[in-house]
C-alpha cells in the first residue's frame, strides 16, 4: 500500500458491510477481523475471500475490537482497506447513455451520513446506474456511510463532481431526463411524473431543499403528499419513494 493509499485508509465494519466490501472486491484490502470461535457462513465466506486476496486474517474478541474501532456496532467484524473507490462521472454519462432505461441519482449537498447510507442501499436495491454528489457540503462515503448501506455502497458508482449543475447538463446532452423533489409552487405529484426512459432524480438537502439553480436545471419538480401535520419527509425516505416509482413505472413499460 503506498503512502498516498495509506493517508485514506479506513476500516469498515459490521458483518454484512465487510462481508459486501470483500465480494465487491474493488479496494486495496490489507487486514480482516473476524469474531474468535465464530464460525458463521457468512464469517466463513469473508476468510474464505480473505484467502482469495491474499490478505491476512485475525480472530479478535470484542474488547480488542473496541478498542481499535471504537464504540461502533461492528460485531467483530472489520476489513482495514483503502479509500473509497470513487468513480469518474463520465463513467455514470456513458453508463446512462448506453442503458434506454438508466436511473440516476444526484444529491444536493446531502449532509447527514445515515441519509446518503440509506439513500445507497436503496439506489443498489433499484438498480440505478450511478450517484453524483458534490465535493463540497456534501456527506462523502465514509466506514459509517458503508454501515448504513449494509455495505451496498461497495456495489455502487458513486462520484463526486467540482459543480451539480454542470454534472445534470451533461446527463441532459445524453437524454437523461431529470426530476427535483421539492414543495415549490407548480411542482407535481411524483407519480404523475414520467420516470420511463433514461431519467435523473435529485434529491436536495436536509434543511434548504434543492438549490436554487439545481432546481431550475431540472426538468420537472415533483412533490409527495402529505396527509399529516409534517411538512416533509426524511431525504432518504423521500428519494427512496422516488426510485421505487421509477422502477414500478419502468416495469409496467417491459
Amino acid at each position: 500500500m503506498d503512502r498516498k493509499t495509506r493517508k485514506k485508509e479506513q476500516w469498515i465494519y459490521g458483518r454484512r458491510p465487510t462481508l459486501e466490501a470483500l465480494r465487491a472486491g474493488r479496494r486495496e484490502m490489507t487486514e480482516l477481523i473476524v469474531p474468535s470461535g465464530t464460525a458463521t457462513d457468512e464469517v466463513e465466506e469473508m476468510i474464505a475471500l480473505a484467502r482469495e486476496y491474499r490478505i491476512s486474517v485475525r480472530a479478535a474478541q470484542r474488547g480488542e475490537c473496541d478498542r481499535l474501532l471504537g464504540q461502533v456496532n461492528h460485531q467483530c467484524c472489520a476489513l482495514r482497506c483503502g479509500g473509497y473507490p470513487y468513480t469518474a462521472a463520465e463513467d455514470i454519462y456513458e453508463a446512462a447513455e448506453a442503458d434506454p432505461n438508466a436511473t440516476v441519482l444526484l444529491l444536493d449537498h446531502l449532509e447527514d451520513p445515515q441519509n446518503l447510507g440509506s439513500l445507497l442501499r436503496t439506489a443498489e436495491a433499484c438498480g440505478v446506474c450511478g450517484v453524483i454528489l458534490p465535493e463540497d457540503r456534501s456527506a462523502a462515503v465514509t466506514s459509517a456511510v458503508v454501515r448504513a448501506s449494509a455495505g451496498a455502497a461497495e456495489h455502487m458508482r458513486v462520484a463526486r463532481v467540482v459543480n451539480l449543475t454542470q454534472a445534470m447538463n451533461a446527463l441532459k446532452e445524453r437524454n437523461v431526463w431529470l426530476t427535483g423533489l421539492d414543495m415549490t409552487e407548480g411542482a407535481k405529484v411524483y407519480t404523475e411524473i414520467d420516470f420511463r426512459g433514461r431519467c435523473g432524480i435529485v434529491v436536495g438537502s436536509e434543511g434548504r431543499g434543492l438549490g436554487a439553480l439545481v432546481g431550475k436545471t431540472c426538468d420537472y419538480i415533483g412533490y409527495i403528499p402529505m396527509a399529516g401535520r409534517v411538512e416533509s419527509l426524511n431525504a432518504a425516505v423521500a428519494g427512496a419513494l422516488v426510485m421505487y416509482e421509477a422502477v414500478r413505472q419502468k416495469n409496467l413499460r417491459k
